[in-house]
């Protein structure tokens, strides 16, 4: 009975077309007869609670500044794709996972959310690749660097007065 529900359900999928004609033009990706848009509509009937809005842009700071004073600020600071809790990658889950073994407070920016983040970024670290992870103002480099560094111990020495201060702060 399962076998034979199962086949049905398959002829029934496998009727309908596979890919359909998909065109990209500016910032828009059409699929189909759906548009679906890349850009931010600047519909004067949104009321301006609604639109979105950069945190980056409204400090007042240029982004190398912005990135400047993350890396002095924060003991470990990571700019990755997602979040701590919620990575978008693979190299930046990795990345938090290593780091949250030793309990280190760790201090983000999602560089998915603005690409002019993300180049300021690249431009102060000279390194192309993400996620980029600092420790006590100094680059460090990648989720390769840090799981190398990770299982050679020289990460816990990097990190054992941080975690030893976040422990007196507590």
């Amino acid at each position: 009975m399962a076998r034979s529900l199962s086949q049905m359900m398959l002829k029934r999928f496998a009727a309908y077309p596979l890919a359909r004609s998909s065109a990209i033009t500016s910032r828009s990706i059409y699929q189909g007869e759906v548009r679906y848009s890349t850009s931010v509509p600047s519909d004067p009937d949104t009321h301006e609670d609604f639109r979105p809005t950069s945190k980056l842009e409204s400090s007042g700071l240029s982004l190398e500044n912005i990135v400047e004073q993350d890396v002095k600020e924060n003991p470990v600071m990571i700019y990755m794709k997602g979040v701590p809790d919620l990575p978008r990658c693979g190299f930046s889950s990795l990345a938090v996972r290593v780091l949250k073994e030793y309990n280190a407070p760790i201090s983000a920016r999602n560089i998915l959310e603005d690409p002019e983040l993300k180049n300021a970024v690249k431009a102060f670290s000279h390194w192309p690749t993400f996620p980029q992870i600092f420790i006590n103002g100094e680059f460090i480099g990648g989720s390769d660097i840090i799981l190398s560094m990770h299982q050679s111990g020289e990460l816990k020495e990097k990190l054992k007065n941080i975690v030893a201060n976040q422990g007196k702060a507590e």
